[in-house]
């Protein structure tokens, strides 16, 4: 993609189809008049007058408890430099994105109108009153840190400055974890810091709070070593002025245990490497390009360990696995601040997590057959699913223990569950779907390539690196789409309707026709079908010339289902495809099976449909419990739709004990685990998060999911072909471009597992 290309495509993302990234959602009814006067006048005034008795009342009766400020006067954004408080609002709506889907806090960005820093500070305490936190962005150095530190004397709420603050706390994490693998004392370590901005400051810090001495660290500016003898110093960096007398970086990274990058890319050179001590710890944390090449690194001391602000890298240094962590432990004690005690509990929390075993989750999403705690994983992946249950309760102890918590939290299992249910409301596996497919992308074959909407998902998943398009279409027509949309790249572009390709066409024919010759297919309507897309896509799929396929957009289900199952058909032991669709959900995802093949399954087809489902589950990295769902609950009607779907439940009770299933139920005794258990306790799915639903027909399945991607909004991805031999999957008419991205990812996945499944088999 060109530079352009991917301009207008950031202006587009921001512009459209609203403007900005965040918005405001009402929380209560407001349906009826009734609503709106318990809303709003009169029925306001009654929590108005329960805060003026009690101030504290407004954690009770409003969202203050909840809400923060991402509040910056933008004279230091990004890379970007001072480009002003409106030029800001962009990163400060995207840190209010992160706030939400990570740790479900809500914010109001505030961009300030001055570079005064009483001005500043003056105008922060002002609106302080509608704010459960205050976070700090992008405010230059020295003023950052006087503006942070009289906010934190002169309000009664948590307030960081992130820039400071969460580059030092997580690479303090995974310092430490760094030092302990290497046998190193970090009071005895040698430290080189390169940088002497905010972060920089801050992670000095904290380093000397974690046990470095400062006798032992030697940081440098642009102008070289910050020595003690060097003139025009400002406090902060003479707190870390060095009395040995060198200049240059060079000269400081001799017999050095570890060097900290919070500067410039490519300062860093292999010989300053070779000349580190034995077992190098180097975080190059330089944005978007490190201060020395991973690879180059790597390859100049095989005994390194390395860590980034890079995802493509392992051990990214990345403040999301901070700050919205340490702000939900912060608010849900209601904190007057934070303090060391709440920043060192974040970073033992931190530490502590990487020597913990890793979730399946999260080695499928980064495509690890088991990520452990070594040198190539001293800190926990972004993606963690449990990052919210471990950092919170550890800042909100802190906070507890050093006696700023003004709402002790009494039951802790109830805050961890609290903090899981939270993690429902985002998209973190389609994120994680993503990723994973990035790791190994494979060509998929899109047969309706002349679909402008089938064309801009091929664009998304090449450019994102998530498959290897192969374009099936009129290829006059694709051209002058790819052109329309700036798709200006090599790739395969393939129209089985021209001469061109009977040599291959051909080919395939011959191929279909010998399977097939003995159920009516003549050679010659074995030609003129390799002239149809979704026939000569399957069969590319089918001979090896591509590894999966997309089809569907522009063409009723069951057409185009035929050729998938005469051509590729179902893998060995399967004896019915089906498809399941993954919701993402408010309460999590949810798979619901079958939405699109089996019209009236059988009871044994419900058993190998749900065997199928729990292995669609799994392979997103999710512990299956599912639940056979019907309008009864366990024999309360002896209807055979009802006894059809006890008896599957029966038959896989029997054969599969061990898996997670049960029913019949209704559905929402299903999802409804209050319910369950006060009036099933005896089901299997008692106290578990049912994440899969198998429906009695394909009425209810089509219908149920349709009704939630419209009604509720929520993102579907499928139809996901189950049973297939080869991975093939079909869209639903008229999908989305995002439906056609992710089951793109789905397809590349399947064939990630199918080539694996294969290798192993080779092997026996």
């Amino acid at each position: 993609m060109s530079e352009e290309s991917k301009r207008r495509e950031a202006l587009i993302y921001h512009a459209k189809p609203t403007p900005g990234k965040i918005k405001v959602v009402p929380t209560k009814k407001y349906a009826s008049q009734r609503d709106l006067s318990l809303a709003y006048s009169p029925g306001v005034a009654e929590p108005c007058l329960e805060i003026e008795k009690d101030v504290d009342n407004v954690y009770r009766y409003t969202s203050k408890g909840n809400l923060v400020a991402v509040i910056s006067n933008g004279t230091a954004v990004l890379g970007l430099g001072n480009i002003g408080p409106e030029a800001s609002k962009p990163v400060m709506e995207g840190k209010g994105l992160l706030f939400k889907i990570f740790a479900d806090i809500d914010v109001f960005d505030i961009e300030v109108g001055t570079e005064n820093v009483d001005e500043f500070i003056e105008t922060v305490k002002n609106i302080a009153p509608t704010f459960g936190g205050i976070n700090l962005e992008d405010i230059k150095a020295p003023e950052a840190f006087e503006i942070e530190r009289r906010l934190k004397e002169e309000l009664d709420i948590p307030v960081m400055h992130d820039d400071q603050h969460g580059t030092a706390i997580i690479s303090a994490a995974a310092l430490i974890n760094a030092i302990e693998i290497t046998n190193r004392k970090i009071e005895d370590a040698k430290i080189v810091i390169s940088g002497a901005g905010a972060a920089a400051i801050s992670c000095s810090r904290l380093y000397q709070a974690c046990g470095a001495k400062k006798e032992n660290m030697v940081m440098l500016d642009s102008k070289g070593v910050i020595r003690d003898d060097r003139d025009h110093l400002t406090p902060e960096k003479s707190e870390f002025a060095t009395h040995r007398r060198i200049d240059t970086l060079e000269e400081a990274m001799k017999d050095a245990d570890v060097f900290i990058g919070l500067s410039m890319a490519n300062i860093v050179n292999p010989d300053m490497l070779v000349s580190m001590a034995k077992d190098p710890i180097v975080f190059a944390m330089a944005n978007p390009d490190p201060e020395i090449k991973y690879d180059l690194a790597v390859a100049t001391r095989d005994d390194i360990i390395m860590a980034t602000g890079r995802s493509d890298h392992p051990n990214q240094v990345n403040n999301v696995l901070g700050f919205p962590f340490i702000f939900r432990g912060a608010l849900d004690v209601r904190a007057t601040g934070i303090n060391e005690e709440m920043k060192m509990a974040a970073v033992k929390a931190l530490a502590r997590l990487a020597k913990e075993p890793v979730p399946e989750q999260v080695n499928i999403a980064y495509g690890e057959t088991k990520l452990a705690f070594g040198k190539d994983y001293i800190i926990p992946k972004p993606f963690d699913p449990r990052l919210i249950a471990e950092v919170p309760p550890a800042v909100a102890k802190a906070a507890m223990e050093s006696g700023i918590a003004k709402k002790p939290i009494k039951d802790w299992d109830k805050y961890h569950d609290t903090l899981l249910h939270r993690l429902g409301s985002d998209k973190k596996l389609v994120r994680l779907l993503l990723n994973r497919a990035k790791l190994e992308p494979k060509r998929v074959v899109f047969a309706e390539a002349d679909q402008l909407d089938v064309l801009k998902a091929a664009q998304i998943v090449y450019e994102e690196g998530i498959a290897k398009p192969i374009l099936l279409g009129r290829t006059e027509t694709i051209k002058e789409l790819m052109a329309s949309i700036d798709f200006d790249v090599d790739i395969p572009i393939i129209d089985p309707k021209t001469e061109e390709e009977n040599p291959r066409k051909d080919r395939f024919a011959k191929v279909y026709w010998e399977q097939r010759k003995r159920r009516g297919v003549t050679y010659y309507s074995a030609q003129r079908l390799m002239r149809e897309r979704n026939y000569f896509a399957a069969m590319m799929v089918d001979q090896g010339e591509a590894d999966a396929l997309v089809s569907g957009y522009s063409r009723n289900y069951p057409s185009v289902v035929k050729p998938m199952l005469e051509l590729i058909g179902m893998a060995p032991g399967v004896t019915k495809v089906a498809t399941t669709n993954l919701m993402m959900t408010k309460r999590g995802p949810l798979f619901l099976s079958d939405t699109s093949i089996n019209i009236d399954p059988s009871a044994k087809d419900l058993a190998k449909i749900a065997q199928m489902t729990s292995t669609v589950i799994k392979l997103f990295g999710l512990d299956p419990a599912m639940a056979m769902v019907s309008y009864s609950n366990f024999g309360s009607s002896g209807n055979e739709k009802a006894s059809k779907v006890r008896e599957a439940v029966s038959y896989l009770h029997r054969h599969y004990p061990d898996m997670n299933v049960d029913g019949e139920l209704q559905t929402d005794f299903a999802l409804n685990k209050e319910m369950l258990k006060e009036k099933f306790p005896f089901s299997k799915l008692v106290g578990k998060e049912v994440n899969g639903l198998i429906f009695p027909n394909l009425d209810s399945a089509n219908i149920t999911y349709k009704l939630l991607k419209e009604l509720h909004e929520a993102e579907s991805i499928g139809p996901i072909m189950m049973g297939m031999r080869k991975p093939v999957h079909i869209l639903q008419l008229g999908a989305s471009v995002d439906e056609i991205v992710n089951i793109t990812a789905v397809a590349v996945i399947d064939a990630q597992q199918k080539e694996q499944y294969d290798k192993e088999n080779a092997k026996k």
